[in-house]
Formats: structure tokens, C-alpha cells, sequence
């Protein structure tokens, strides 16, 4: 018998990379507890553990990353993402935190869009500067929904598999729609989320994860001095409702210009019309990366605890949010406030109200066509 490789690697060398996959798995380790019921649907909470300083807490209901723990450069773990400790508070007055939502994610003017010759209406939940729109699916999107959960163990890490079925009409939408969201912990501590769909009728779909993260600890101030680079050079410049004009302008001499690192913070109080619309950064990027590449999204880094987040993506846009609109008043898991600007989002996603701009890339996903989505959010320390 000749000797064993695989695509090229020698014999010894390919069986110590499978010993390494083994190792790596019999240390990675999946849990799961009962988390309370919404009308009768029992929700879980799964814990998800990758073995190598990697560890989350996802629950059923909205597909939701309730906690997410990493090291810092002194190989200490700490919660990096907002939420709550009980299924009650994500009910009644989460703000996103966590989620995925849909069927689409960020805004569509004034609840309304046109396909194959019929107008659509959605329900109305948000309205900047009293310019109404239906923000990220509407009163109850994906987010609130019961997900179907399965756990699995794979070679790349823990798993976890959500699906969910969004019947013809719900929340205005058309067409009765599978979704399905994979969770895993990558054993090269990158949370990994893939997103899949498909619909029996054409359906505007923008499927997005909603975490707002902290990289010096959940409530521990604010996120003003994190470094930022984003790999856009262009955004979507909205009216005062923060729905696109339509236009997609450069960066550079803005406020919104991260193509170097920048910390958040330094220019957030800019007199610019755009950030005075945002109260801050509320907005949608152009990545430079070719459509649907997977490729760099973002880079944040946090000098105190040494932490780095790397956001890859196979979506054309992200919106960047600085979490403007938390105020105090929402009391987080380890018992301290949220101040404004306690946490930011990084929304992979094709751009707002995209219904309504053909100028825009298309988030219409045809019958029977299959929707595919992928972002990584991968940490590590710097010293």
C-alpha cells in the first residue's frame, strides 16, 4: 500500500493534523437548559464551548447570542456582549440586543415596497425625526420568534442549527420562508454564523446578526476609545428618517472615514448632518471587497484589555451603530448600567430599504432560489 496523504501532505504530518482535530474536539463541549416558554413554545438555552477560550450562551428565542466570553491579553475571560439574564427582559425591552434579525434587517421606508406589481405593507415600528419605517422585520420579526434548535459537534468546532419557518404574510412579507442560522465556535475562536433561506414565492430577505459588542466587558462604559478600521471607503448618506437618499458618497474628509484606525469616539460629536441624523453612527458602508467575496469587514481593537475583533462577511454592506439610543436605564447581566454608547453593532448586510432603490444591489430572493449568507467575528490578543 502506497502511503496515505491528503491533497499533498505528507503521511506523518497529516495524521498529527487529524490527532490535533480529535484533541480539539473532545475538549469543545455543547450544554443545554430550559430558559422559559413564550405561548407555549418552550425556549433553551444552549451553551456553546470551543475549548480554547472561546465560550457563548445562545437561546431559541430570536436566535439570540445572550453572552459571548473571551480572554483578554492576560488570559482572563469576560462577557463581550450586551444583554440580559432572563427570556422576560429580552421580551420586554431588548433593543435588538443579540439577535438575528428578519426577514429584513435595518429600515424600509415608510413600511412599503413594490414587487412584481404589488405593494406590500409592513408594519410600522420606528420613526426618526417622525419619518416612519419598518425597522428589522417589523413588531415581531425573527427576533421574536421560537427557533427550532440542533446541536451537533463538527471538525471545525461546537454547533449549533436553528431553523425557522415565516409563514406567506407574516409581518406583510410574502411567501412562506425557511430560514436557517449556524451558530459554531471555531477551534480559531471565530464565532461563525451562516444564514440560508428559501421561499415557494419571490421575497425581499437581509438576514443580519444584531450583538453589541463591548470589547473591555459588558458594562464597562463606553465604547468611544476602541480603535476602529472598516474597510469601506464609501457609504449610503441618509435623510433625516436614516433611510438612504440613494446615493453612495467617499469617506474620505468625513467623519465616517475608518479606512485607518480611528477610536470611535474621536469625531463622533461632529457637527456633519449625517451624524447630527444618527445622534452618532448610524449608518450603512460600501465594503471594498468584490460582491459576495468573503473578505474583511472590520478591525477593533480595545487597548486596556488587549482584546481584537476581526469581521469578515460575505455581504456587500455593514451598518455601523454606536449605540446611540442606549441611555442608562437598562441594567445588563453582570447588574450595571448600559450608558450610551456602552456597546457598538457591526450589521453585516446588504444596504437599507433596498426594496425601494433599484439602484441598489437586489435583496429580492427569487422562488425556490437558495439565499446564502456568512459572517465570522474572530478574536484574538494583542499585547
Amino acid at each position: 500500500m502506497g502511503s496515505v496523504e491528503s491533497k499533498g501532505m505528507p503521511e506523518k504530518l497529516f495524521f498529527a493534523f487529524v490527532c490535533l482535530i480529535i484533541a480539539a474536539a473532545a475538549n469543545a463541549d455543547i450544554k443545554s437548559r430550559p430558559w422559559g416558554k413564550v405561548d407555549e413554545h418552550a425556549v433553551d438555552l444552549y451553551t456553546l464551548d470551543n475549548g480554547h477560550g472561546l465560550r457563548a450562551e445562545i437561546s431559541t428565542y430570536g436566535a439570540t447570542v445572550v453572552s459571548l466570553h473571551t480572554k483578554d491579553a492576560a488570559g482572563n475571560m469576560g462577557d463581550i456582549v450586551l444583554g440580559f439574564n432572563t427570556l422576560e427582559e429580552y421580551r420586554e425591552k431588548s433593543p435588538y440586543f443579540g439577535c438575528v434579525v428578519g426577514r429584513y434587517g435595518n429600515r424600509i421606508a415608510f413600511g412599503s415596497f413594490v414587487l412584481n406589481g404589488l405593494t406590500y405593507k409592513l408594519p410600522i415600528n420606528n420613526e426618526p425625526a417622525d419619518i416612519p419605517c419598518s425597522l428589522h422585520g417589523g413588531t415581531a420579526g425573527f427576533d421574536r420568534k421560537v427557533w427550532t434548535a440542533t446541536p451537533k459537534e463538527t471538525t471545525e468546532g461546537p454547533s449549533l442549527e436553528l431553523v425557522l419557518y415565516s409563514a406567506d404574510g407574516d409581518m406583510g412579507y410574502p411567501g412562506n420562508l425557511r430560514v436557517k442560522v449556524v451558530y459554531t465556535l471555531t477551534h480559531q475562536n471565530a464565532l461563525r454564523v451562516e444564514y440560508s433561506a428559501v421561499c415557494d414565492q419571490d421575497t425581499p430577505i437581509n438576514l443580519t446578526q444584531h450583538s453589541y459588542f463591548n470589547l473591555k466587558g459588558e458594562g464597562n462604559g463606553d465604547i468611544l476609545s476602541h480603535n476602529m478600521r472598516l474597510y469601506a471607503s464609501n457609504f449610503t448618506p441618509v435623510n433625516a428618517g436614516l433611510i438612504p437618499t440613494g446615493r453612495i458618497e467617499k469617506v474620505a474628509g468625513l467623519p465616517f472615514d475608518f479606512l485607518t484606525p480611528r477610536k470611535i469616539g474621536e469625531r463622533i460629536e461632529s457637527a456633519s448632518q449625517q451624524i447630527q441624523y444618527g445622534a452618532g453612527y448610524d449608518h450603512n458602508y460600501v465594503l471594498d471587497k468584490k460582491y459576495g467575496e468573503f473578505g474583511k469587514v472590520a478591525d477593533v481593537t480595545e487597548s486596556t484589555t488587549g482584546r481584537r475583533m476581526e469581521v469578515l462577511s460575505t455581504e456587500p454592506g455593514v451598518q455601523f451603530y454606536s449605540g446611540n439610543f442606549l441611555d442608562g436605564k437598562l441594567v445588563g447581566k453582570s447588574g450595571k448600567a448600559y450608558v450610551r454608547r456602552g456597546g457598538l453593532c457591526l450589521e453585516t448586510q446588504h444596504y437599507p430599504d433596498s426594496p425601494n432603490k433599484p439602484e441598489f444591489p437586489s435583496t429580492i430572493l427569487p422562488k425556490a432560489k437558495v439565499y446564502r449568507s456568512k459572517t465570522e467575528f474572530r478574536f484574538s490578543t494583542f499585547n
